[in-house]
């Protein structure tokens, strides 16, 4: 695209905006240093190399595109590929399973910061920090239950591995000088009716007491719920109710995954909400349809709602973005640039809503006029601001970036057996 009516047409937006009281450059610096963590498991389907076998655990991925990284230098290749094709500041979220165990099996609960050394080392030279998460799923001790099993022999094994995590996710903190956020997601359910409910939801409260017990200061732990996982329809362990009181209680940071709640559940409402009574929240951007199926993050009224409330909360700089579906079906690298792209333009069309007018028109009570301009914002020049962000980032305006991924397809992703 040619950059001088890149140019242009960002100047007519930029007055379009400033009219109604919206200042884009401002919009954009918020953009540009509001990172979006990067999810490595898109790249291999959330295969990881600690075994390389088929998930299990409550998720599946579907699809069989070929092309799938198929150890760590072909991951961190195609994470180099999705970042050079992005403008803005970026973070790597990495599975346990994602460590550099050689030829040695290191069983879960054995794992140490030296099995991370090489990514800590890879992002500084990459200028990305790093996220982590705690992998319970896809093992042979994983079965139904893991931190809320009776069998203390699992539970404890859980336990074990849950808290090396943690002081891993702490050296990954320390080294780049900013925390390293954590998730613990935990599988744990029944397929059918359960008469223990109370019971697992005790031992799981149990279990991460004790996980969370020990100060590590250069990392921030944040709990996820999910509505049902494949196997364990019936019941869920860390429910959004468990969770989101457990945090509250004990101030932690809380995971919202826009993929884990039902359809007709507003994600947006509970991100309002819960912000009055967590520290932080932690973001896992999907898109779920019918399932948590994870399908490649767009630009729909979900999206853009959630980040419409955070922003409308004053609460950006207490939450923190990431995301977290995979794909199989398409191109990886496509589903990498699509997905962020969306959540970029997400988080920019919140941060050029007409906030100030909207807000006078609320507390006057002036509901016409507050409809109106919410409707009226919809179709302002919000393209132009967004193809200038990226044109000053010296990377693929508009859809000019498919031409790119269909190249790296034909030169790297078609030789992979």
């Amino acid at each position: 695209m040619n950059s001088e009516l890149i140019e242009k047409n960002y100047q007519i937006a930029k007055e379009r905006y400033a009219a109604i009281g919206i200042d884009t450059d401002k919009a954009l610096d918020t953009l540009e240093k509001t990172p979006i963590s990067l999810h490595c498991w898109q790249a291999d389907d959330v295969v990881g190399f600690e075994r390389n076998e088929a998930l299990s655990g409550g998720i599946q991925t579907t699809g069989n595109y070929p092309g799938r990284a198929r150890n760590i230098d072909e991951l961190r290749q195609d994470i180099n590929k999705v970042t050079s094709l992005l403008g803005g500041t970026f973070r790597l979220n990495l599975h346990e399973t994602y460590g550099e165990f050689g030829n040695k099996f290191v069983d879960r609960d054995e794992v140490e910061v030296k099995h991370f050394q090489g990514w800590i080392d890879w992002a500084k030279e990459n200028g990305l920090k790093l996220d982590f998460n705690s992998t319970s799923f896809s093992h042979p001790k994983s079965g139904y239950l893991s931190l809320s099993n009776p069998d203390k022999s699992i539970r404890d094994f859980w336990i074990e591995h849950t808290k090396r995590c943690r002081r891993i996710a702490d050296a990954m903190g320390k080294a780049q000088n900013d925390p390293c956020i954590m998730n613990i997601w935990v599988h744990d359910g029944m397929k059918d009716i359960t008469v223990e409910r109370n019971r697992y939801r005790e031992i799981l409260k149990n279990s991460l007491d004790e996980i969370l017990a020990e100060n590590l200061p250069d990392m921030k732990p944040c709990l996820e719920a999910k509505l049902f996982g494949i196997g364990m329809e019936s019941y869920t362990v860390g429910s959004h109710d468990f969770y989101a009181s457990y945090c509250a209680k004990n101030n932690v940071m809380y995971t919202l995954d826009t993929g884990h709640y039902e359809q007709t559940e507003n994600v947006s409402d509970m991100a309002a909400s819960l912000l009055l009574f967590v520290p932080e929240l932690m973001l896992h951007v999907s898109r779920p349809i019918r399932w948590d199926s994870d399908h490649v993050t767009i630009m729909n009224d979900q999206t853009l709602d959630l980040f419409k409330e955070i922003t409308r909360a004053n609460a950006l700089n207490r939450v923190h973005i990431g995301l977290d579906y995979f794909d199989a079906s398409i191109n990886r690298i496509g589903a990498y640039i699509v997905g962020t792209r969306a959540t970029q333009k997400s988080v920019l069309s919140a941060l050029l809503e007409p906030l100030a007018k909207l807000r006078e028109y609320e507390d006057k009570g002036q509901w016409f006029e507050r409809l109106a301009l919410l409707e009226e914002a919809k179709s302002l020049p919000f393209g132009a601001v967004y193809d200038y962000f990226n044109m000053k980032h010296n990377i693929p305006v508009g859809e000019e970036f498919i031409a790119d991924v269909q190249q790296y397809e034909k030169d790297v992703l078609s030789k992979r057996a």
